[in-house]
Formats: structure tokens, sequence, C-alpha cells
């Protein structure tokens, strides 16, 4: 395979990224990925930067002026693409504008509304006492009970052994809730300076921040104002990862399906809410190698770029979970400005989830009546189940509990989504192989969507044709 990204070279210098712009880290670079041929195991280009991202992938940052037609040359060289960006799937910014030119008035008129800059890197607390008791929020979490979760936990409520990676904006790994379920790298000493455990990252000890590089994957949320204007993340890593592995039975908040298994933080998504494909595989690598055995990928793209080169990279990435055996569990999508539609037959399905990876466990969003959110992509082929993923109630930033992103200024929007629906199933994959650690992973997947609960919102929609059924799950 010897494609090139030549399509028009100019194209590829303007153009970027799944969504239709180019991840540039700087506007005077191109920001590129390069896979290596056959034989090749490093790329050397005078005057670019390059970074090497697995054995056969190198990300270059090389200079706008730098041909394309002599990379082609480079007998090192067999694929080379952009380095497509990758976003969260939800926006909440307010898209009319007369409602967008009175709330600039207003802050205008009051500019105390706006909340003082939120802190990164706060630092990592050291893992809890054990406390008992009931979580009293759990009453609020309707899609925990209408999945079965209550019984399906009299067989188990997961292994601490298992760990699920949340590949996403970053965790709040101060939560009173998250901080008893979190991965610690038993092969790292906490703040010595140094690689203890010789996988290339130094105190990695609750995971890794490919945005920041640094060893603190802080869930780090857009104020509430900026998000309405320009968009980003409202702190949804911490609310995935609620609905995975919240610590059950501790006497606080909620529980997530598998309240006693762990959450590896793995950030490779911004304020803004964007990402790179670079820092993409860099964290399913990383979930890989360091013990996850699911992945969560509440993330994606709106179809590739047409005429441009596939993401392969990304592509290459999942194939090396599906390798390895890790559950990649991803979110279906949340349609064209909001409205769902097919990704079996529209010529922009979403990413990653419409790979066809087998490993892949595709994820639609439903609501409390069992009808498909209307935002949510669907698919006979391409996706495999639904889950609860409308008005979802889970952690959120700076230690709360929510199933409302905003509801301030006479703008309201709830916790809608797939990405909210992923983590449902992510949290059942887990629960269901800590009951059965004997299995495989096709064993896993086979068993999620034959237990699934037949509805007619997703017949003929979806592989399974129907919705999570946690409690016929554990009893497959």
């Amino acid at each position: 395979m010897r494609k090139m990204a030549l399509y028009v070279a100019s194209a590829l210098l303007a153009v970027a990224g799944l969504s239709g712009e180019m991840a540039l880290a700087n506007p005077k670079t191109q920001d590129l990925l390069i896979k290596l041929a056959p034989g090749f195991v490093e790329l050397e280009i005078q005057g670019a930067k390059v970074e090497k991202l697995s054995e056969s992938w190198v990300r270059v940052q090389a200079p706008r002026r730098m041909s394309l037609l002599s990379l082609e040359k480079n007998p090192a060289v067999e694929y080379i693409q952009p380095n497509y960006k990758v976003s969260l799937l939800e926006d909440y910014r307010i898209e009319d504008p007369l409602r967008r030119a009175a709330l600039a008035k207003m802050l205008s008129r009051n500019p105390q509304l706006r909340a003082a800059a939120r802190q990164d890197n706060p630092a990592i607390p050291d893992a809890p006492q054990t406390t008992t008791g009931a979580d009293p929020l759990f009453s609020k979490q309707w899609g925990m009970l209408d999945i079965g979760v209550v019984d399906a936990w009299k067989v188990t409520k997961g292994n601490p052994e298992m760990v699920v990676a949340v590949i996403d904006t970053g965790v709040d790994y101060t939560h009173e809730d998250l901080l008893p379920n979190l991965w610690r790298n038993a092969g790292e000493i906490p703040n010595n300076g140094i690689d203890d455990d010789n996988n290339g990252y130094i105190d990695d000890v609750i995971g890794w921040d490919f945005v920041g590089n640094d060893n603190k994957p802080y869930d780090l949320a857009v104020d509430t104002l900026d998000g309405l204007f320009k968009g980003g993340n409202p702190g949804h890593g911490t609310h995935c990862a609620g609905n995975v592995a919240a610590r059950g039975d501790n006497g606080l908040g909620v529980a997530g399906v598998a309240p006693n298994v762990k959450i590896m933080s793995l950030r490779f998504i911004g304020m803004t809410g964007g990402g790179t494909t670079a820092d993409a595989i860099k964290s399913i690598r990383y979930a890989v190698d360091n013990g996850a055995k699911i992945m969560n990928n509440s993330w994606g793209s709106e179809g590739e770029e047409p005429g441009a080169p596939e993401n392969q990279a990304l592509r290459d990435a999942v194939q090396y979970a599906q390798d390895k055996g890790v559950l990649f569990v991803a979110a279906a999508g949340n349609g064209h400005r909001g409205v769902g539609y097919d990704n079996d037959t529209d010529n922009l399905p979403a990413y990653p989830a419409s790979y066809d990876h087998d490993i892949i466990i595709s994820v639609a969003a439903l609501d409390s009546s069992d009808r498909l959110g209307s935002f949510s992509n669907w698919g006979r082929r391409a996706v495999d189940i639904g889950a609860p993923g409308v008005k979802v109630f889970s952690t959120v930033v700076a230690q709360g509990y929510s199933d409302t992103v905003i509801d301030k200024f006479g703008f309201k929007a709830t916790w809608d989504g797939t990405s909210m629906a992923a983590p449902h199933v992510a949290g059942a994959a887990a629960l269901y192989w800590s009951a059965h650690p004997e299995k495989t992973w096709q064993e896993v997947k086979a068993a999620i969507i034959g237990s699934a609960r037949k509805i007619p919102a997703l017949e003929n929609k979806s592989v399974s044709g129907g919705k999570l059924d946690v409690k016929s799950l554990m009893n497959y």
C-alpha cells in the first residue's frame, strides 16, 4: 500500500481533519502522520520535528514550504495523511445570533457572571480510606435502574483488577466518588521524577495527559459562558467516568455500572473540545500497553474528509487494540447538526464507531421511554446496541453530580449524547468480564449483544435490535 496524500498538495495544507480543519500546531507548519515502509524503524527529515507514535507511524511537523513530492520519494515513507482532528461529539454553544447578542450584552453589563478560571493540574490525592453506606443520589440515575444494575450486582460489582480506560478530556481525579476507583500504576513510585516502570512516562501514577504532556490528566472544563459562545469541554470525561465506575456503597453520590472496577484516566481532548489523531493514537496504545481491558471512546468525527486520504493511522491504532484483545467501546455519533442519521448509508458515517474492526462495540443513545435520541446515529450493521443517553445523571467536575450541563441565562442543556450511552456499555463489559475472566473479548461482545432487550426503536437499526440489559447479561 503506497498511497500518498497528493490529491492536491495545497489542499492538504489548507484542510485537515475529519471535520474539515487541519491539526496545525503552528500556521507555518504542516502536521502530518506518516507510515513507515516495511523494514524502516525511523524517519529523518531535515528541518522537521519527527515524533514516534508506534512501530510504524510517526508524526511529522514540517515547514509548509516543504514539498510533499520530496516526502513521496523518500524510501522510508509508505503512506502520508494529515494529523486529522477529532473532537467531542456534543457541542452546547448557542447558534442563534440574537440569543448570542443578548447574552453578550448581559455579560458586558454584569462581568461578575463569568466564573473564575479553573486551575489545571491539582495534586493527585492519595487513595482515600474506605467509607460505607448507600449512595444517596442513586435514585436519580434513571439509566442505571433501567438497565437492571441492581439485580446484576447480585452477581458481582466488579473486580478491582479490571481496568477501564476513559479516553477523553481527562477525569476530575479529585472527585470524591471517582478517587476511590482510580487505577494506580503499581510500577510507578509517585513524584520521584523517574520512569520506574520504563513505559516511557514519568510518574504516570493514574494515567497521562497527552494534551499537556504531563502526568496529571485533569478534566479542565471551560467556563459556562465560554462554552455557550465558543463550545468546548464542559467536564465531559468526568461525566463519562462516573457512568463507568463511580464508587458504589460508599455513602457518597452515585454509582457506576461497575462500581468496583478501576478507571484509567487518559486526556487527549483539551478545553476547546478538540484533539488530534496523533494524541488519540498515543492514548489508545497507552491504555493497551498498561493493562486496560476495555476502552471507552466517547469522541470521534463526522465522516472523513472527502477526497482526502483516509485516517489509516487511527484505523491501525484500533487494530492494535484488537490484536491485543482490548475492547473498544465507541459512541455511535450525534448526527449532522444534532439530527441522527444512518451510519450504514450516510456518506459521512461517524468514526471510529463505524470502522469495521470486530473489537468495536458501537453504542446509540436512548431516552427513558426507550426512544432513540433525536440526535443519535443508528445502523443495522455499524451500530451494535443502545444504552441510556438522554438526561443522564452522573459525576461532574468540582465534586458535583448532575444531569444538566447548564440551566442559566435562559439556556438549558442536559447531559445528552451517544457519549453518555457508551460508558454504560463499557461498564457492563467490565462487570461481565469480572464475573467471567476466562471469556475472550469476542465472547464478552457476543454476550452484550446477545442479551440485549429488543425494542422497536432499534429494530433494523442496530446489530442487536435492542438496548443494554445488564441483568440479562450477567445471566447470559
